[in-house]
């Protein structure tokens, strides 16, 4: 039980092997989705309109107010669930460096915030759009970061 007070992983090789192995597997759902948010709503401007408000010349329905709540409310829960992995990681590896807690608390704010405004667009209009693209790519990048910056320390460690 060691390792629960110190931060120090040298003497516990297999704990750092399974920290990293968690931090490659959040890196590659963070990555995956992206992707699935562009496959289902489309992550410009126009191809989120259109899955949100549907496209008359295309032929192209709205999305069900169910499916929207169903998504935002995966999209919550999973965004909660990885960020307190990927911080709670990134946290255990900072040995001597302040916390950049400034970052941190933009990182669970967009990603708190990403889904709401997602809603906020289906009700609102486009300029609640344009705000859910800009919380949900920075919550992704930052949270890229924040993991790649964790699995830089578990590997030099």
């Amino acid at each position: 039980m060691k390792f629960l007070v110190s931060k120090d992983t040298a003497p516990t090789p297999l704990l750092r092997q399974l920290m990293t192995a968690v931090t490659v597997a959040m890196l590659l759902y963070m990555l995956l989705d992206v992707a699935l948010h562009g496959y289902l709503i489309g992550l410009s401007p126009q191809a989120a309109a259109q899955t949100l408000y549907g496209n008359e010349e295309a032929f192209v329905e709205p999305i069900l107010f169910e499916s929207l709540l169903l998504q935002v409310h995966i999209d919550l829960f999973m965004a909660l669930v990885s960020l307190l992995i990927v911080v709670s990681i990134y946290l255990r590896m900072k040995h001597k460096e302040k916390v950049r807690k400034g970052l941190l608390h933009a990182l669970f704010l967009a990603a708190l915030t990403a889904p709401l405004l997602l809603i906020a667009a289906y009700f609102g209009g486009s300029f609640w759009l344009y705000g859910w693209i800009g919380a949900f790519s920075l919550w992704h990048l930052l949270a890229l970061f924040v993991g790649t910056v964790a699995l830089k320390r578990l590997i030099a460690s």
